[in-house]
């Protein structure tokens, strides 16, 4: 190998690297955020709230799209993932209530 491709190849390492911490990050961001949206259904269902909360979504949304711009991330990336999310949440907080 030449020292070009060699140096690629310790560079893209580097980057997988990263790329995998950074997934074990979000799985277990994911994960406690869903054990304090959990814990918020529950709430709900013991006081007879409504399992989803249209306005709080609207703002989320718009606060996530925010953040995204400023990390240079996709806003419409960024809104569509929140989307999916709340939509899990709103089906586990559905089961609360029955």
């Amino acid at each position: 190998m030449t020292d070009s491709v060699t140096r690629a190849a310790e560079l893209l390492k580097d980057h997988r690297e990263s790329i995998d911490r950074l997934d074990a990050i979000l799985i277990y961001t994911l994960g406690e955020r869903f054990k304090h949206t959990e814990a918020v259904g529950k709430l709900k269902a013991e006081h007879d709230l409504p399992p989803s909360d249209p306005a709080r979504e609207a703002t989320q949304i718009a606060r996530l799209e925010d953040l995204a711009n400023r990390a240079n991330l996709n806003p419409e990336f960024a809104k569509e993932l929140l989307k999916f999310i709340i939509a899990e949440v709103i089906q586990h907080h559905n089961k609360h209530q029955e």
